[in-house]
C-alpha cells in the first residue's frame, strides 16, 4: 500500500476532530440537530486551518442516517460512502481550474436532480474567489433560489474578493489560526500514536513556524520524520531541516547592532551563511525575536503572551533591559523592508550585510529613521558633556582670550530688535526639548541685511530639521514675549550664510556680551577648548 502523508491520515472524520474552530462546530452541530440546515454557507480563513475538511464532514453529518449529536456516526452506509469518495451526492469543485461561466452552467443543470441516496446534494466549491465575474453572475440565481435538497459550501482564503451579492445569501463563518499550544497538543498525539520519537521543543517549535495552520504543521513534520528516519526528531534537528537557526545567533546578532559592532554582525553572518542557513528565514525569525524583546519592554506581564520556555523569555527579558523601545521599533521597521527587499533577490547574503552595516554606523543612512538615530546620538552627547582637552588651567585662559579676541560692537546698521532678539538668544532655546534643543543650541542667530533675522545652521541636517514650519513659528512666539514683535526668520546653513557675507558677517561670539557667552556655555554644559 502506498504511503499517505499525514496531514491527510489524519484528516478529522468528525466535528470533535476539528481543531481549534469550536465556535463553528458548535453552531454546525446546533443546525444539523434542530434540523435548521441553510442553503449557502461561506467558510473564509487562512491556508490550512480545517475549511475544506469541516465542508467535508458536514456534508457527512447532514446526511448521515444515525448521526451523534450532530456529527456523523462513520458507520452507516451513506458516511461509509463518503468517506471512501464514491458518493454522488458530494461534489467539490476547485474553483481555480474551473472559473468560467460554463463550468458554473453544468452546475446548474445537474442541481435540478435529486440525490442518489441521503436527502441532500452538497457542492463544496474551493477557493471560489478564483471564479470569473460572469461564473459569479451564473452562480448567483442559484444561489438565491436553489432546490431544497441542494446546499452549497463556498470555501476561500481571500472573502473580500467575493461580490456582495454572493456574500449576502451565505452564512459566513470565519476560521481563526489555530494556536500554538493545539497544534502542539494535537501533533504530540499524532506522534504517540504512530510511535514517533520527538522532544517537545521540537513538536513546540513546528507549531510556532506553522503559523496557525494545522496542515503546514504536519508537513513539516513529515518531512523531518523522512528526513531522520527511524531517529529522535529533536529541536537542532528540526531547525537543519528548515534552514533555520538557534536562539543564541538572535541574542548575540541583537546585541552586536545595539553595541555599533558591526564587525560581529559581518561574524555572525558568516555562520549563518556556513550553516547553510535560509537568509529570509533568518529575518523572520529574527523580527520575531526583536518583537518578543518589545512585548517584555511594552507589556506588563507580557511573559504571558509569549508561547515560550521560561529559559528563553529569561534570555530575552536580560536583552530587553538593555535596549530602549524606540531603538527596537526601529530594528523591527528596517528588517521588515528588507524582508520584502530581500525575497527576490539574487544577492541576498548583500543586502543583509548592507542593512546590518547602516544600523551599527547611522551615519551610513540618510533616511528620516537613520536621521533621528544620529540626532538621538547627539542628544546623548550634548546631556552627559563635552569632554575638556588639556589641563583645567589651560582652558580659563583660552577661552578668555578666544572671547577678547572675537567680541566686536555691532554694527550701527543692525536693528534694535534684532540685536536684541541675538543677546537674548540665550533665552529662546531654553523654552525648547528634546531633537529641537539639540539643533537650536547648534545654531546662532545672525542679521545679513534688511529686516531679515537669520538661524545659521552648522550642517544641512540641522537646516533641513529647523526650517519646519512648527519651529519656526515657535522661535518667533518666543522672540515675541521678548521684543514684542514677530520677525521674518530665513533658516541657512554654515555655506550659505559665509557666501552671503563674504565670510565677513557677523558671528555669535560677535553679537553676544561677554556675559552672554559665560550664561550660554555654562547652561549647554560643557566647556570647549579652542585649538
Amino acid at each position: 500500500m502506498s504511503y499517505t502523508a499525514l496531514y491527510r491520515r489524519w484528516r478529522p472524520k468528525g466535528f470533535e476532530g476539528v481543531m481549534g474552530q469550536d465556535h463553528i462546530v458548535k453552531t454546525l452541530s446546533n443546525q444539523i440537530m434542530a434540523n435548521r440546515i441553510a442553503h449557502a454557507y461561506l467558510f473564509c480563513g487562512t491556508r490550512g486551518t480545517g475549511k475544506t475538511s469541516t465542508a467535508k464532514i458536514f456534508a457527512k453529518a447532514v446526511n448521515c442516517e444515525e448521526p451523534v449529536n450532530g456529527s456523523p456516526c462513520n458507520k452507516c452506509k451513506v458516511c461509509t460512502t463518503i468517506n471512501e469518495n464514491r458518493s454522488m451526492n458530494i461534489v467539490e469543485i476547485d474553483a481555480a481550474s474551473n472559473n468560467g461561466v460554463d463550468n458554473i452552467r453544468e452546475i446548474r443543470e445537474e442541481v435540478r436532480y435529486t440525490p442518489t441516496e441521503g436527502k441532500y446534494k452538497v457542492y463544496i466549491i474551493d477557493e471560489v474567489h478564483m471564479l470569473s465575474t460572469g461564473a459569479f453572475n451564473a452562480l448567483l440565481k442559484t444561489l438565491e433560489e436553489p432546490p431544497e435538497h441542494v446546499i452549497f459550501i463556498l470555501a476561500t482564503t481571500e472573502p473580500h474578493k467575493i461580490p456582495a451579492t454572493i456574500l449576502s445569501r451565505c452564512q459566513r463563518y470565519d476560521f481563526k489560526r489555530i494556536s500554538i499550544e493545539t497544534i502542539s497538543e494535537t501533533l504530540s498525539h499524532y506522534m504517540n500514536a504512530d510511535n514517533v520519537d520527538i522532544e517537545d521543543n521540537a513538536i513546540k517549535y513546528i507549531a510556532k513556524v506553522a503559523d496557525g495552520s494545522m496542515r503546514d504543521a504536519l508537513s513539516i513534520l513529515d518531512q523531518c520524520i523522512a528526513f531522520y528516519l527511524g531517529q529522535e526528531i529533536t529541536f537542532d534537528k528540526v531547525l537543519e531541516v528548515l534552514g533555520a537557526v538557534d536562539t543564541k545567533i538572535f541574542i548575540d546578532m541583537v546585541d552586536a547592532i545595539t553595541n555599533k559592532d558591526a564587525k560581529k554582525c559581518m561574524e555572525l553572518t558568516e555562520t549563518i551563511m556556513m550553516q547553510g542557513r535560509d537568509i529570509n528565514q533568518f529575518i523572520m525569525d529574527l523580527i520575531n525575536h526583536l518583537r518578543n524583546i518589545l512585548v517584555l519592554k511594552s507589556v506588563e506581564n507580557g511573559t504571558q503572551i509569549l508561547d515560550m520556555s521560561k529559559e528563553n523569555i529569561d534570555e530575552i527579558r536580560c536583552q530587553a533591559d538593555k535596549v530602549t523601545e524606540q531603538e527596537i521599533i526601529y530594528y523591527i521597521k528596517e528588517f521588515s523592508e528588507l524582508e520584502v527587499k530581500i525575497k527576490y533577490s539574487s544577492r541576498k547574503r548583500i543586502l543583509l550585510e548592507v542593512q546590518l552595516m547602516k544600523l551599527c554606523q547611522p551615519s551610513m543612512d540618510n533616511s528620516q529613521t537613520g536621521l533621528l538615530a544620529r540626532i538621538k546620538d547627539i542628544e546623548e552627547k550634548l546631556e552627559k558633556g563635552i569632554k575638556v582637552v588639556g589641563t583645567k588651567e589651560e582652558q580659563p585662559e583660552q577661552r578668555q582670550k578666544k572671547v577678547k579676541k572675537t567680541i566686536k560692537p555691532l554694527a550701527k546698521a543692525v536693528p534694535e530688535d534684532i540685536k536684541n532678539a541675538i543677546k537674548n538668544w540665550a533665552k529662546i532655546f531654553k523654552s525648547f526639548d528634546g531633537m529641537g534643543k539639540a539643533f537650536i543650541r547648534e545654531s546662532k542667530p545672525s542679521y545679513i541685511d534688511g529686516e531679515w533675522l537669520y538661524i545659521v545652521c552648522p550642517n544641512d541636517v540641522s537646516k533641513k530639521f529647523l526650517s519646519q514650519e512648527e519651529f519656526i513659528s515657535k522661535i518667533n512666539s518666543e522672540l515675541q514675549t521678548i521684543n514684542k514683535k514677530k520677525f521674518d526668520i530665513k533658516i541657512i546653513d554654515q555655506d550659505e550664510y559665509d557666501l552671503m557675507t563674504g565670510q565677513q558677517g557677523l558671528n555669535d561670539e560677535q553679537q553676544v556680551s561677554n556675559s552672554n557667552y559665560e550664561e550660554i556655555t555654562s547652561k549647554v554644559n560643557f566647556d570647549v577648548k579652542i585649538l
